[in-house]
Parts: structure tokens; C-alpha cells; sequence
């Protein structure tokens, strides 16, 4: 089994344009307004009822507030929503209008209103129309924003690499092991023509072309461990390089350093930085962004039985540093480690990678804001800017050199734990960077992959985090040439 693209189509529906609007449709205008008086001048034929019905239903034409405007034989005439204003005054919903879909009820709605930011606006609203329904259909009828603004496209593109994400990791560890991983980045390769190599098992082992530690991380489970390697060109063979790496372990008991119950429990989102980069690399390929795209994937289950490696074991990477185990639990880095020094032979423009890597990160900033860390001071300029502009929130953390030394093996080159108990995510971020030597630029997002509960379109759930601000970035640094 794969998990499915999600429908372009059907995406496109939930924001039809004005002039593809069935002629049977009858859409509700629909307002975005910064203040009571903004609402007024909307619909100026209502002026007395809109200021006393608002007034009953306690609606100032705050952020967030939605009023529905009935006319006289009680159907609905128009919908006020509340939102800020952008420094020239203009409305600026954010992901307000995400919280429509839950809002409204099922039919058409007119978007009236010029917006500041609408790519961030109309990429909410469809981010709020998302369900999981691979198991238990929705029973909520759609509800349609009717727009023709020039940043519709862009907007279907990046909910579509959003939501693919979000099916990714909502998918449970018994439908989506190894090889179903494998099976969907496959999946996504063939439908926009790019390359595809898996490798399995112990051709993992191959002394010519070897993972050593993926293979040693995923041995204990039943589906064999394997490298997903994915190439997609956009342009010329002097195209910048762009490689994507995702930590892809499908379910984390912890090994033999198995995680309590409680720790265990969301577990099957321990590939979301997979997911986040193969829903980055759906946006990148279907905005044909002309980069020479590489997506690494390794896939993995670390699982208990006879073959499970122990603490204290000692590895040998890809890279050829020996890499002695303190803890089973920390084996996303293994597997990173070893993809990543095969990302960095190639001497990519920018190598990014992402996981679900560290409590640590969690304990320092929470579910919503993923740290990330590197050494390239512009690049971590655009990348804050580019958060900022798209609402897609992240924090800069450092690569602190002092830390190094925390991550030295007794016996082997490194520790994966190493050994000082502080600053998890920034020692983790330090080991992943002994795999990067040649790479222009680096960058690791160290991301929770979950939303603890729903806001604004982002329901409970899987979530596809930084990639929206990431896929900004890089079309605005490797523009498409006219």
C-alpha cells in the first residue's frame, strides 16, 4: 500500500474561481473586515440592522470573530469576518480564514474583499478544509471560497504538499511501515517523472555503496530497512542543486531502550520529517522550480528482537566514523547520518534536512515552533523571513561549538547520546553536522511533526511544518527564468 497523492481537482473545488462558479451556485458574499465601520461600508444597505445584530451577537470586527448576516426571511445575506490589519491598513487575515471551514456551514461563499497576504489567507483556508478520512469518512459538507486573486495557484500547490504530508504521518505504523514509505515517495516520483532508486535489506551492506547504519537500525523489524533515493530535474545540467533529507523511522519503541507507554503512543509520527520533505518536494515539482532536486528517505522501523543493536555497541557509518551507541532511542541520527554524508558527496548548493528528532527541542520551544540550525547567516536571514511572511513559524537556534566535545565516544569516534545531559537538540544538530563537509550551505529542522490540538487551519494531527516557508525561500532564490 501507498498513500495517494492528494487530488489537485478536488483541492481546486473547495476554491473555485468567480468565473467557473456553477450557474445553480448561488454564493454568499464574504467579507473580511478590520473593524465594525469596515462592516458597515461592506454592506452599506444594512447599516442600522448590521450595527444592532452585531451588537447582539457581540461581533467588533475583532481577528477571529465571524458574523453571518441573515436578510429578512432569515437566509443568509453576507459573512462578516474579523481580522488584522496590515501596516497600510489592509486587511491581513493570516490563517484566520482557516477557521471557516469548521465555521460555516456547507455551501459557496464569495470572497469580496482585497487582501494583504492572500497566499497565506487562501493557503489556510484550505488547510482548514483537511480531514483524515482514510478510515472514517467526513460527514461535513464542503464549504467553497469563491476567488480568481493571482495567488490562488500558488496557494492549491502548497496545501496540496501540506496535506500530503499531513496523510503521511496520520497514517498509522501497521499501514505505513518501510515499505509503504518507500511505496509513496515512489509514488510521487513516477507522477512527475523523476527517478527513483530503493535500495533494501542487506544491499544496504554493499561494501561499494554501503548505509551501515540505516541497515543497523531497522534490522529488528520485520519489514527490512531501506534507502529511498529520488532525482528530479527543473533545469539544465547547471541548475543549482538542491537535496532534501527525511528522517523516515515509521514507528520508534525506542529499541531495547524502550520508551514508556505514554512516549510511545504517537509514535507513528516519527517519520514526519519524511513526510515534511516529500510534501516540499510535491510543491517544488509541480511549481517546475528550476533546481536539480535530490530527496533522500531512509526508511525504518527500530524494533525489538534478537538483532536489535544494543547500547554500548559500536557502528560504522557510511562516512567511516565509528559511532558508539548510548542509547537505542536516539536512531534517527544514525539513519540521518548515513544519508546525509551520501547527500553531501554530491556537493549540493543546499542540503536541508528534517526529523522528528529530539525532546529536547520540544522541552525548549514546543510543539509549534521547530527550532532549526546553521551555519549560513544569510540563509538562516531568508528563512526566518520567510516564516514570518508565511505564518509557517520557526526559531533559530545555535550550531555552539563548545558543545562539541559533549559527543565524543569513549571507544568510537562520537557518542549518538554523547555525554553531558543539557542542550539535546543542539548536541543532536552538532553529531548530523560531523556528515556534512562539502554541502554549500546546511541546514537541520529538528520539527514535532504533530498539532496538540486545532487552531486556525491546522487541525489535530499530523502536520508538514516549516515546508511552506522553505518552499517560499527557494523560489524566491532559484526564480524561474521567463
Amino acid at each position: 500500500m501507498s498513500v495517494p497523492l492528494p487530488d489537485f481537482d478536488a483541492l481546486g473545488a473547495l476554491l473555485p474561481t468567480r468565473e467557473n462558479l456553477a450557474g445553480d451556485d448561488q454564493p454568499i458574499p464574504l467579507f473580511c473586515v478590520t473593524s465594525l465601520d469596515e462592516a458597515k461600508a461592506a454592506v452599506p444597505d444594512h447599516g442600522v440592522a448590521l450595527d444592532n445584530w452585531a451588537k447582539v451577537q457581540g461581533f467588533e470586527g475583532k481577528s477571529g470573530q465571524v458574523l453571518v448576516l441573515p436578510d429578512g426571511a432569515g437566509a443568509m445575506l453576507a459573512v462578516l469576518v474579523g481580522t488584522s490589519a496590515n501596516g497600510e491598513g489592509k486587511s491581513d487575515p493570516g490563517f484566520t480564514l482557516g477557521a471557516l471551514p469548521g465555521q460555516l456551514p456547507a455551501g459557496t461563499y464569495l470572497l469580496e474583499s482585497e487582501l494583504a497576504n492572500a497566499e497565506t489567507a487562501l493557503t489556510a483556508f484550505l488547510l482548514g478544509s483537511y480531514t483524515f478520512t482514510a478510515f472514517k469518512p467526513s460527514r461535513r459538507g464542503p464549504v467553497r471560497l469563491a476567488t480568481s486573486h493571482p495567488a490562488r495557484e500558488r496557494a492549491l500547490v502548497q496545501a496540496r504538499g501540506v496535506i500530503f504530508g499531513r496523510d503521511l504521518i496520520n497514517t498509522p505504523a501497521n499501514i505505513l511501515g518501510p515499505e509503504a514509505l518507500a511505496a509513496s515517495a515512489t509514488g510521487l516520483a513516477e507522477a512527475f517523472g523523476a527517478q527513483a532508486r530503493v535500495t533494501v535489506g542487506d544491499d544496504l551492506l554493499d561494501p561499494d555503496n554501503p548505509f551501515p547504519m540505516i541497515h543497523t537500525v531497522g534490522a529488528a523489524a520485520k519489514q527490512a530497512p531501506r534507502l529511498v533515493d529520488i532525482t528530479w530535474s527543473g533545469g539544465g545540467d547547471d541548475a543549482p542543486k538542491l537535496t532534501l533529507v527525511g528522517k523516515g523511522v515509521c514507528f520508534d519503541s525506542g529499541g531495547l531502550n524502550i520508551k514508556p507507554g505514554n512516549s510511545m503512543s504517537l509514535m507513528k509520527k516519527d517519520m514526519g520529517g519524511a513526510a515534511a520533505v516529500l510534501g516540499l518536494a510535491l510543491m517544488i515539482m509541480q511549481s517546475e522550480l528550476p533546481v536539480r532536486l535530490r530527496v533522500l528517505i531512509p526508511a525504518v522501523e527500530n524494533a525489538i528482537a534478537s538483532q536489535a543493536f544494543r547500547p554500548s555497541d559500536v557502528l560504522t557509518s557510511r562516512k567511516g566514523l565509528s559511532v558508539e551507541i548510548g542509547n537505542t532511542d536516539a536512531e534517527g541520527r544514525l539513519v540521518l547520518a548515513d544519508a546525509l554524508a551520501l547527500a553531501d558527496e554530491e556537493e549540493p548548493d543546499m542540503l536541508i534536512d528534517m526529523a522528528t528528532l529530539t525532546g529536547a527541542a520540544r522541552v525548549a520551544l514546543g510543539p509549534d515552533l521547530p527550532p532549526f540550525f546553521t551555519d549560513d547567516e544569510a540563509l538562516a536571514h531568508a528563512i526566518q523571513e520567510a516564516a514570518t511572511e508565511h505564518d509557517d513559524p520557526v526559531w533559530r537556534m545555535p550550531l555552539w561549538d563548545r558543545y562539541d566535545s559533549a559527543i565524543a565516544g569513549k571507544v568510537g569516534d562520537i557518542s549518538n547520546t554523547g555525554n553531558m545531559p543539557f542542550a539535546g537538540a543542539i548536541t543532536a544538530a552538532l553529531f548530523l553536522r560531523r556528515f556534512v563537509e562539502k554541502a554549500k550551505s546546511w541546514v537541520h529542522f529538528d520539527i514535532y511533526g504533530w498539532t496538540p490540538s486545532t487552531r486556525p487551519g491546522r487541525p489535530e494531527g499530523g502536520e508538514a511544518q516549516t515546508i511552506r516557508a522553505l518552499f517560499n525561500l527557494i523560489a524566491r532564490r532559484y526564480p524561474q527564468m521567463d
